[in-house]
């Protein structure tokens, strides 16, 4: 339902005024769960001119010192030729994340868990070193300045999870400890069907992060035949997908509490 609601806004690039409302709607959403929360505000050099982007930060405090970061983006890619929606591709990760911040609200956390989501994360033009992963980029750069990513514990990212075929891939440039912790996490809890024993490289707003030194890792499901079309709708979707990736998320928290 969340992610209906994301949908409803309509197409969602960055710098849009359906972008602009949908942050205020993750913000008062963040809130309303006793979220701290911050407005990461940036300019991107794209190959359409500067755009204006933020990234929003919801913190969930614990009493480690450390935290795990659980990510994903919010944005659509910037198709004028269609009508983009991105139900999942964009539309799930933030739902997924708005479902975040409501099951942890309330929690007693050993770690802390800090939820981001990321603009800018499409491309404008061809995915090349210098177009996409924009907001992931300059967070990640913008923590290893201030110190923040020394706290950093784990960080998993997810994209495209909401899919009705659920196949979450073993992504390799993620780190192999954390992936495998995952995929542990998976099989015990009975998913093993959904995560996939294929790996493939998928650049994402993980990997930032990882060349900043930090255990992150990438749940995507890439075998998504409506990716970059107008059929990317609602319908495309499943409740069991989101579920799935929910529990064994919130499995690997309570793992990742366990390691120092």
């Amino acid at each position: 339902e969340f992610t209906r609601r994301v949908v409803e806004f309509g197409p969602r690039p960055p710098g849009s005024p359906a972008i602009r409302k949908l942050q205020a709607y993750i913000l008062a959403q963040a809130r309303a769960r006793g979220a701290a929360v911050e407005e990461d505000a940036f300019t991107a050099q794209t190959p359409v001119g500067s755009i204006a982007m933020k990234n929003l930060i919801a913190r969930f405090p614990g009493s480690s010192g450390r935290a795990v970061v659980i990510t994903g983006h919010y944005d659509t890619k910037h198709m004028p030729a269609i009508r983009f929606v991105g139900a999942n591709d964009g539309g799930a990760s933030t739902g997924f994340l708005l479902e975040m911040a409501r099951a942890l609200a309330g929690r007693k956390l050993t770690d802390s868990v800090w939820l981001v989501w990321f603009d800018g994360e499409e491309a404008f033009g061809e995915w090349s070193a210098t177009d996409g992963i924009y907001g992931s980029r300059h967070l990640a750069a913008r923590w290893a300045r201030d110190g923040t990513l020394k706290r950093v514990k784990a960080l998993i990212n997810v994209d495209m999870i909401g899919d009705r075929d659920l196949g979450i891939l073993q992504e390799w440039n993620s780190a192999p400890g954390l992936r495998k912790l995952v995929w542990q996490a998976a099989a015990d809890l009975g998913f093993q069907r959904h995560f996939l024993n294929r790996a493939a490289s998928v650049e994402d707003d993980h990997i930032p992060f990882l060349r900043q030194g930090v255990q992150a890792l990438n749940l995507i499901d890439f075998d998504y035949p409506p990716w970059h079309t107008a059929g990317d709708t609602m319908d495309k979707l499943s409740l069991n997908s989101f579920n799935v990736v929910g529990q064994v998320v919130m499995e690997t928290l309570l793992r990742l509490e366990r390691l120092p």
